[in-house]
């Protein structure tokens, strides 16, 4: 259909905001519980508030999302990040549809038909549905006239098999709007109710009032942590057990494993550079004198030949002198170079003609009541060749007729950008990669080191001897789709929930090296161990114990001079101290200095305070309370203003927490 080629010649959303819902994604039609591919107890990627997800449900919902975002964007790669991307979005769509469709049906809420119908196809429709660019007109604006003119074109009759699918494609992309508009209307509703139950009060707008105006000058002095050195201070082992229990909480997880792991770089030989050299010197002279210059590029370079017209602005840097200089000509050549691992060489096939940079086209309806479509302005190497080539020869006005698939489009050349110099030329790169054989060598190599160091101490030893480095990797959860930067390496962290600690793994490619890997910790508790965690809990003793020593050498200072020379610092002032402000000055954040500056008597000596950057001990002035009444309404409008800024998240992310919710994904990846 015309308007969805529209939108991926102009898609420029985000994947985010394509993940604002889910929806349209749960479709029980896919689940298939006989399934001769998966065991029954392996047919369900997961468990959402006791909903089942079947695989097969899990899928078309990643296969679906991915062709919205084709859509969107107009693109059609799908490079490896992106596909995490949208199989992790997908994962929390439906965590957040399952969990918010049980909290809203305890609650008899819901999104009414009629009210659906309004928010997608009334005179205000939802934000969603209005930051669609298949609906905007020629100003880049939302137009429901376009949105109805689309909704119609969905009802229409088809002739051609290809029809069918774009008629298809649109009533999909249409109905996954329309369930992702419920869903986030559902959420908006649910969190609105949340807002009016949460909301601020008369007592609230009052204690932030007296807060918000009252505030304190002082002087104090600050006793650094780093006064005593850490090396004076004795951690035992009852401390850290003591401290360990206490912070036990902080330490919750789920399993995770954690490896070392080093890397071969599969990388050419000398060998293969020599071989490569040789070849491309043969392909040197062939490219000089042929006559088939798009046959011999296309069979020896990593790019091929399309008769596209360069301009100064889009030939690549490395060839703009050669074909836009004063010795350009036709059948000029660029001998080979080498150079960052890849030889280069280029012939110019045609130049000293000049055609425009870009045309705007429309695209002409062929059917009763349709209407023609403004596609916009595109450069040459943005069409197809059929497109490009009548396009760019054409005058304003100018129509011609393209075949697609099993039927036709007519183009109008709208508008033509004013000509530049152009050249056609034929460029030869070829980068340089291992060969099957120097591939073998490597492997081997990776191989060989396993069978020479089975054991973690051997493997720590055998790298350091060999100068290699060893690579860490913390804390890898289960789901996780690589580790690190390493490309394609999904199925190192499925080893490692397999393997047993200690253990070597056998040899990994990872895109442009081969890995090894050696399982170091395993970690299946509910908290970290202490041993684990001793290094965090040893710098909060030790802070604590220097705290302790501190706030007896002030406990002696009966001024702040006093204090200042027990300290070894000087007296400091702060002013405009803040009752609803944590903030000390230039100090930071110290909330226990601070509700002592407003406990202790004006003009008397505070008691040492233990705070973040060390203990204090202060003198504050006569507390200052400005003028003027509260405004309560205000007041409690503005509080509520700040709860509306982050309850939507929090509570939506409450929810998710609290939800009984089994991932099984891992066994799919």
């Amino acid at each position: 259909m015309a308007t969805l080629q529209k939108i991926r010649n102009h898609g420029v959303i985000l994947l985010i905001i394509v993940g604002l819902a889910m929806l349209a994604f749960i479709l029980g039609d896919f689940l298939n519980s006989g399934s001769s591919f998966f065991n029954r107890s392996r047919e369900y990627v997961g468990e959402i508030e006791n909903h089942k997800v079947h695989f097969t449900e899990y899928e078309a919902a990643k296969d679906q999302l991915t062709e919205v975002y084709k859509i969107e964007t107009g693109r059609n790669d799908q490079d490896e990040e992106l596909t995490t991307q949208i199989r992790n979005q997908v994962w929390q769509m439906m965590q957040m549809d399952w969990v918010l469709r049980e909290q809203c049906k305890q609650i008899g809420m819901d999104v009414t038909a009629e009210e659906l119908s309004e928010l997608c196809i009334g005179e205000n429709p939802h934000q969603l549905i209005r930051q669609r660019r298949a609906f905007y007109d020629e100003n880049g604006q939302f137009s429901r006239e376009n949105l109805v003119r689309f909704l119609n074109s969905l009802n229409q009759d088809v002739e051609t098999e290809e029809q069918a699918a774009n008629l298809k494609q649109a009533k999909s992309y249409w109905m996954y709007w329309e369930n992702a508009t419920r869903l986030t209307r559902m959420q908006e509703k649910y969190v609105a109710l949340l807002q009016n139950l949460i909301g601020a009060n008369k007592i609230d707008a009052k204690y932030q009032f007296e807060a918000d105006k009252t505030t304190v000058d002082a002087q104090y002095v600050v006793m650094p942590y780093t006064a005593i050195a850490d090396s004076t201070i004795e951690v035992k082992s009852v401390d850290l057990k003591k401290q360990y229990n206490a912070d036990k909480k902080l330490y919750q997880q789920t399993p995770n494993r954690s490896i070392e792991y080093i890397q071969f770089p599969i990388q050419p030989s000398e060998e293969d550079y020599a071989a490569a050299e040789q070849e491309m010197k043969a392909v040197e002279a062939e490219l000089q004198t042929t006559e088939d210059v798009a046959l011999v590029v296309n069979m020896n370079s990593d790019y091929s030949y399309n008769g596209l017209n360069y301009s100064e602005t889009t030939i690549p840097e490395a060839y703009k002198e050669f074909a836009f200089g004063k010795g350009a000509k036709k059948d000029a050549f660029m001998p080979l170079t080498f150079t960052d691992g890849t030889y280069r060489m280029a012939r110019i096939v045609a130049c000293g003609y000049s055609l425009p940079d870009s045309v705007q086209l429309k695209l002409i309806a062929t059917q009763e009541g349709q209407e023609d479509t403004e596609l916009g302005w595109f450069q040459e190497a943005q069409l197809q060749k059929e497109i490009s080539e009548p396009a760019f020869a054409g005058k304003p006005g100018t129509r011609f007729t393209v075949a697609q698939g099993m039927g036709e489009q007519t183009f109008e050349v709208m508008a033509v950008s004013k000509a530049t110099p152009k050249a056609k030329v034929a460029i030869v790169e070829r980068t340089v990669t291992p060969s099957s054989k120097t591939y073998s060598v490597l492997y081997n190599q990776a191989k060989q080191f396993i069978v020479n160091n089975a054991t973690e101490e051997s493997f720590r030893d055998a790298a350091q001897e060999a100068g290699m480095r060893l690579y860490p990797a913390y804390y890898m959860q289960k789901n996780q789709d690589k580790v690190g930067q390493l490309k394609q390496s999904r199925p190192i962290v499925r080893w490692a929930f397999e393997a047993e600690e200690g253990q070597i793994s056998d040899v990994f490619e990872c895109g442009d090296v081969f890995v090894v890997a050696l399982l170091s910790e395993v970690s299946d508790g509910e908290y970290r161990s202490m041993q684990e965690v001793q290094d965090e809990l040893r710098v909060k003793i030790i802070r604590d114990k220097k705290a302790k020593q501190m706030m007896s050498m002030l406990a002696a200072a009966t001024t702040l001079e006093e204090a200042a020379q027990i300290a070894g610092t000087e007296v400091q002032t702060v002013e405009g101290i803040a009752l609803g402000n944590s903030r000390l000055g230039q100090a930071g954040m110290e909330p226990a200095v601070v509700g002592a500056a407003f406990a202790t008597e004006a003009g008397q000596l505070s008691a040492a305070v233990k705070g973040n950057a060390g203990v204090y001990v202060l003198v504050p002035g006569q507390k200052n309370v400005a003028e003027g009444e509260m405004d309560e309404a205000g007041m409690i409008q503005q509080m509520n203003a700040r709860y509306a800024y982050s309850l939507p998240y929090q509570a939506i992310s409450l929810i998710q927490d609290k939800a009984e919710i089994v991932d099984n994904r891992s066994n799919f990846q």
